[in-house]
């Protein structure tokens, strides 16, 4: 290098350093975190244009290159002199590695989405409730298929009224819910959600209600407005659950002249009543008849405080169906609908949450998995949005338009009032899918096509109606998957030229009836694959297609109230994902 090129290098220097810390051994969710910091030094404007014409541009020596810039350096800095010396070339590193910090960003997505186990530093905004596992029951298919889709009924005259009756004076109530509301933040939280779809038939949540808190395990349902727990007032009729009866104590009533008592009322507020009576019928000709009761609701926030919610829900004294059958995996149902009074609303009425709802069932055996509430675990990208729509004939139901459904490549009747355009529900009160009539005859049509010499239809299968059974007893839905070809949900409204896409694999409507021993299984005719979508003609209006968690598993699905769109996305569901930060940035 000549003397007048080592003049230049002296004057003009591009400093730069890009540091690339990677995640500690015993904790890989960490992911990686790159920090980039760039200075320039050297004489006035005008000396580094001229010098910058005759040498090339010099290269960074990271030994004796600081992070930050000097004072002195910072006030020679000129982006018209970089920019009048070599811009093509500036221009060219920096594009090079912008786009290289990205590449690398987006092959690792742990440096994206990092595990929301412990935020010291920041405010959280959601709450997340985990799905928990619990040991199956043997019972039969008609005793473990839920279906919920629940709808308010005139209530009973022969309610039960509540021992210590009259309930709470109007402003006694009013102001315990101010209080609340007064000292509430935007948060989130996570529930572990628990259960199956074979045997258990349902996916359920641990709640706390009261002072001193007591557990409840209640069923997780979009397709719920209320939520309620079986309650000792005194009880009529109450399965045997999981858990000791609720008891209401003195002041715990809510006042039929309540406004949420109008949200469960069908003939509007009753003056002469002293309590708020509700009755719910379900699509599965189940009920549940009681009085609703307020009570605090403590919940854990990502980041590991606490808040207490007052909490209005339903004090259940007389169940009947399937909801009185024992023993019940159960003590009630967590009401995750649109409606006023489910628990969502309410929470968001409070300032506690926005009125968001998430919930994640795993696919594999163990099943199991989280629900949120907050929009606090909403991915930044990666999700499928499709509108949410109103309807006075869906009641609070999640639901949106389809416009095509195809088995493979063929295509399927939709079936209900417009074939061209139907009507899909979301449902994790259901533990199988319901197509109509035409669609569900459609796919039976498809079916047909199964390898006989593989698969043969099993009649005296009680399981569901559809079983095939192979020549050894099927222990994976993957064994018998090449055999079955994937479902396609076509989804979009009036405004959109192009739908937007669910694939459903056969993993999501096929169930293997496995639950026991190998050899007992061959004499009992288990270890058979069947379809878990069933004919729904005659649940709701006929003319609905309701997703239920056998189709939902493997997805984090959002129900997002304020922006009102259904999203979801392919998911492990282990645990919920947070977006932490641009490394890059």
């Amino acid at each position: 290098m000549d003397r007048n090129s080592q003049r230049g290098m002296e004057s003009l220097q591009l400093q730069g350093v890009v540091i690339i810390t990677l995640p500690p051994e015993d904790n890989p969710s960490k992911g990686k975190t790159i920090t980039a910091a760039f200075a320039l030094s050297g004489p006035p404007s005008s000396q580094i244009q001229q010098q910058a014409r005759q040498q090339p541009h010099p290269q960074p020596e990271e030994d004796s290159l600081p992070i930050r810039s000097s004072p002195n350096s910072e006030r020679y800095f000129s982006f018209r002199g970089v920019l009048s010396g070599k811009p093509k070339q500036i221009l060219r590193f920096l594009a090079v590695s912008v786009l290289l910090l990205f590449l690398w960003s987006y092959a690792s997505p742990e440096t994206l989405l990092e595990l929301r186990d412990h935020d010291e530093d920041r405010e959280t905004n959601s709450f997340v409730f985990t799905l928990h596992p619990k040991p199956g029951t043997l019972e039969m298919f008609h005793r473990d298929v839920e279906l919920k889709l629940g709808r308010f009924v005139e209530a009973n005259s022969d309610a039960v009224l509540v021992m210590f009756n009259g309930g709470v004076k109007d402003e006694e109530y009013r102001i315990s819910l101010s209080a609340s509301s007064s000292s509430a933040v935007d948060k989130s939280t996570v529930f572990p959600v628990r259960g199956n779809i074979y045997p258990d038939g349902l996916y359920y949540a641990s709640i706390y209600v009261g002072s001193p808190p007591k557990p409840y395990y209640l069923d997780m349902d979009t397709g719920s407005d209320l939520t309620w727990i079986q309650c000792d007032a005194p009880c009529i009729s109450c399965a045997k659950g999981p858990h000791p009866l609720y008891k209401p104590s003195k002041g715990k009533i809510v006042p039929p002249r309540d406004s949420l008592c109008l949200e469960v009322q069908t003939s509007g507020s009753c003056e002469t009543c002293q309590q708020c009576d509700y009755e719910i019928e379900y699509a599965d000709r189940s009920s549940s008849m009681g009085v609703l009761a307020m009570d605090d609701l403590p919940l854990m926030i990502a980041n590991g405080t606490e808040v207490t919610s007052n909490f209005v829900f339903g004090c259940a004294y007389d169940q009947q169906g399937q909801l009185s059958v024992s023993p019940a995996n159960t003590d009630g149902i967590l009401g995750l609908s649109r409606a006023k009074i489910s628990l969502p609303s309410q929470l968001a009425s409070q300032g506690i949450i926005r009125n968001v709802v998430g919930h994640c069932i795993r696919s594999d055996k163990d099943g199991g998995g989280y629900m949120f509430l907050g929009d606090d675990f909403i991915p930044w990208w990666g999700m499928t949005w499709v509108p949410m729509l109103s309807s006075p004939s869906m009641n609070n139901f999640y639901h949106t338009e389809i416009m095509q459904m195809t088995y493979g490549g063929g295509k399927l009747s939709l079936g209900g009032v417009d074939n061209n355009v139907g009507r899909v529900v979301f449902d994790s009160g259901s533990s199988y899918t319901y197509f109509t009539r035409e669609a569900y005859l459609g796919l039976i049509a498809s079916l047909e096509n199964v390898p006989s010499e593989e698969l043969t239809r099993d009649k005296s299968d009680s399981t569901l109606p559809i079983c095939w059974r192979a020549k050894s007893p099927i222990r994976s839905v993957k064994d018998v998957k090449p055999f079955f070809k994937p479902l396609t949900l076509h989804f979009g409204n009036r405004w959109w030229i192009l739908s937007t896409k669910m694939l459903i694999p056969p993993e999501g409507y096929l169930i293997i009836n496995m639950d026991l021993p190998l050899t007992e299984a061959l004499l009992q005719k288990k270890g058979n694959v069947c379809l878990g979508i069933l004919d729904g003609s005659k649940v709701h209006d006929g003319s609905t297609i309701i997703l239920g968690d056998i189709s939902l598993r493997g997805q984090l699905v959002v129900y997002d109230n304020v922006n009102e769109r259904i999203g979801w996305v392919r998911s492990d569901c282990i645990k919920p994902q947070k977006l932490e930060s641009f490394p890059f940035l």
